[in-house]
């Protein structure tokens, strides 16, 4: 297994943290949860607002992300559009709708066990 040293940005709902539920869509989440990963162990929790949407669309939450230094996401859905700018920005996305807590998808993404988010997990945008 390879070992993870990483900022992991993840939708949170409100508080956010480590027991907090997954955001069901990346942009509509109310907040992102940042986990700081050494050495496969979860080092710092910062918890940071979701922004608006209407500066840039889709991509102001990409580039506020990438401004914050994450190198990869956890969402449970997102459109084409954004997991386009992720990728654009060197974010990598996965999928984790199989978790329902940021702990939870954090951990499997540590362990290898989430699939990297492809065409197939897009979704037309909008909350679920």
């Amino acid at each position: 297994m390879n070992t993870l040293n990483t900022l992991i940005a993840v939708p949170s709902s409100a508080p956010g943290g480590l027991d907090a539920p997954l955001g069901a869509h990346f942009g509509h989440c109310d907040l992102y949860t940042l986990v700081t990963v050494e050495n496969n162990e979860i080092k710092k929790i910062d918890v940071i607002p979701n922004i608006p949407h209407q500066q840039g669309g889709c991509m102001a939450p990409v580039e506020y992300l990438a401004g914050k230094g994450a190198s990869k996401l956890i969402a449970g859905g997102m459109g084409f559009r954004p997991l386009m700018g992720f990728n654009q920005v060197g974010i990598e996305v996965y999928f984790g709708g199989d978790f329902q807590t940021v702990g939870n998808a954090v951990q499997a993404l540590i362990d290898g066990k989430l699939p990297q988010f492809s065409n197939e997990h897009t979704c037309g945008g909008g909350a679920h």
